[in-house]
Formats: C-alpha cells, sequence, structure tokens
C-alpha cells in the first residue's frame, strides 16, 4: 500500500500526465530565403535536396540517412553517390520529385527555377527555399535544416563550430591590407561574381577586394577588356574539377597585367567555394592563405 507521504510526492506526475496529452508537441516552423514561413506537423523524414550544396548541407545535420532524393553531383560525402537522382539542379524532374513522397523539398532559391519549385508546391509539396549570400547565413541554413529534420543537436553543434571557426579568420584578417582580386568562374563565357554572391563575402573576410563587386548580376558575363582595366593584382581561377584549368594560364598572355607580372595566378577547387556548404571555410582557409602571401611578396616601395 502507498503511503499518505509517497502520494503526495507523486501527485504532481500524475498531473503532469494528462496535461502532456492534452498538449502536443507544437508545429516546427522556420522563415525560408523567400521571407515565407515553412511550417511541419512533425520532423520530416523523407527529404529531397535540389542542389549538391543542400543535400551535403542536410549530411551536416546528420539528416542524410533521411534524403530520399537529390541532384546530379550530389556527391559529399560518399554515401550520398548512393542516393537516387532527380535530375540537374536547374532541370530536375518534379514527377520523379512527386514520385518519392517527401515531406520536405530542400530548394537553392537563385538556382533552381522558380517555375519548377512552384510546381512543387501546386502539388501539395512543402518546399523550403534557401539562398545563402553571406556566410553568417550558412549556420541558419544548418539550424533551419536541424529544426525541420528534428536533428537540431547534430545542427547546433555543426553550426556552432562554423561560427567560431568563421570568427577566427575575420579576426586574423580584419586588419590585413587590401588585395585587389578577380574570381574567375569561367573561361567561355568569361564570368565571375559580384558583391552580393557569397563568394564575394568570403574574398572580403580574407582582406580582399572584389574588382567587380558593384556589377548589377550576381553572376555576370564579362569580356577581357573589363579585366584588363580592372588590373587586378591577384586572379584566383575555379574550374571544374580537382585539376588546375588550363584557361588560367591562358592570362600569361597579357603581361601588363600585375597579377601577370608578379605571377599571382591561383586555382582553388570549386567545390570548397562555389558549393555553399560548410566547406566553404575550406577554401575562405585557403585564399586567406593566397592573399597573405601575395602581400608578403608585394615589391618594396622604392
Amino acid at each position: 500500500m502507498i503511503q499518505i507521504s509517497t502520494l503526495f510526492r507523486l501527485l504532481p506526475f500524475f498531473i503532469v500526465l494528462p496535461l502532456l496529452a492534452a498538449n502536443p508537441p507544437l508545429p516546427l516552423s522556420v522563415t525560408d530565403a523567400a521571407g515565407r514561413v515553412i511550417t511541419l506537423a512533425q520532423p520530416a523524414q523523407r527529404l529531397v535536396s535540389l542542389a549538391p550544396n543542400l543535400t551535403e548541407l542536410l549530411f551536416a545535420v546528420s539528416a542524410g540517412d533521411q534524403v530520399v532524393g537529390a541532384a546530379d553531383y550530389s556527391d559529399f560525402p560518399p554515401s550520398a553517390r548512393k542516393i537516387p537522382r532527380i535530375g540537374g539542379y536547374d532541370r530536375f524532374d518534379p514527377e520523379a520529385v512527386i514520385a518519392l513522397r517527401p515531406d520536405l523539398v530542400v530548394g537553392w532559391n537563385s538556382g533552381n527555377p522558380a517555375p519548377l519549385l512552384d510546381s512543387l508546391e501546386k502539388f501539395g509539396l512543402t518546399v523550403l527555399r534557401t539562398d545563402p549570400r553571406r556566410l553568417d547565413d550558412l549556420p541558419t541554413v544548418l539550424e533551419q535544416l536541424g529544426a525541420l529534420t528534428g536533428q537540431t543537436i547534430a545542427a547546433t553543434r555543426a553550426a556552432t563550430a562554423f561560427r567560431q571557426r568563421l570568427a577566427a579568420l575575420r579576426e586574423r584578417f580584419q586588419e590585413a591590407s587590401k588585395v585587389r582580386m578577380f574570381y574567375q568562374v569561367w573561361h567561355q563565357p568569361l564570368m565571375t561574381v559580384n558583391g552580393a554572391h557569397l563568394i564575394s563575402d568570403v574574398i572580403t573576410v580574407c582582406g580582399g577586394e572584389n574588382v567587380f563587386a558593384s556589377l548589377p548580376v550576381l553572376a555576370p558575363v564579362i569580356d577581357l577588356e573589363a579585366v584588363l582595366a580592372a588590373n587586378p593584382e591577384v586572379i584566383v581561377a575555379s574550374g571544374m574539377n580537382e585539376q588546375r584549368p588550363e584557361w588560367l594560364e591562358q592570362w600569361r598572355a597579357w603581361p601588363p597585367l600585375t597579377a601577370v607580372q608578379r605571377d599571382q595566378l591561383f586555382f582553388i577547387p570549386p567545390d570548397l567555394l562555389q558549393r555553399h556548404t560548410t566547406r566553404i571555410l575550406d577554401g575562405a582557409e585557403r585564399l586567406c592563405a593566397l592573399l597573405e602571401q601575395t602581400r608578403q611578396h608585394r615589391p618594396s616601395s622604392p
């Protein structure tokens, strides 16, 4: 028989139980890059990623096992290569996405075609639109993905580590002298990024100055004359894979360029800067080191 004193100690427990049953967990809500509130009744368990960087971010918050479909070239981490494909980020197949019955689709607002994203929503799918433009946006995206997938602990850990690493980079190079640089995305057509692009924020963190920051288009096509007129001190190219692109050497045909005169033609693998994931800080550290090398090898003033 339960003693009276024991019964009184257990009384709060018996009161809380019906309260928990009457108050189920609140819906999960985040505000996406399009300014819309995305709400789920419970954490998503079937995810479709519409870009390789988004697939990588889902793995970064330990939600990789929940991804049932992903865009082409979703190859990091290696286990992502086993996920069924739904097409390229710029031409994915809406019917393939719908057939996977996802309870959350993670999209790229400035990369996925808007009509395709709209078609998924018209069918009734929930689409989270992401679009990090500054390094500070990435840990926020991690936290949103963690909240909507039930992986808040892993997401918080990843976001905190990213913020700490970014803060250390900023502190190290905040007083560094400016280095005027041209970031070359591609050669035919000749492409770069403007000041609103995430890569330009990396350049700023490293004490660099994007010579095409003022252009109105996010990833503008430019001409040779524009680069010659800007006369960057450094040219950094990306390319398509882990190999330094041959077309980077073509700038040596223009010896008046300061970057050519000082042999400041550099390469950083595109996955480390052009995929907007936590690995972008690996690319940032490489870029910061290259710009610091440039500062150290500047000609002495007469």
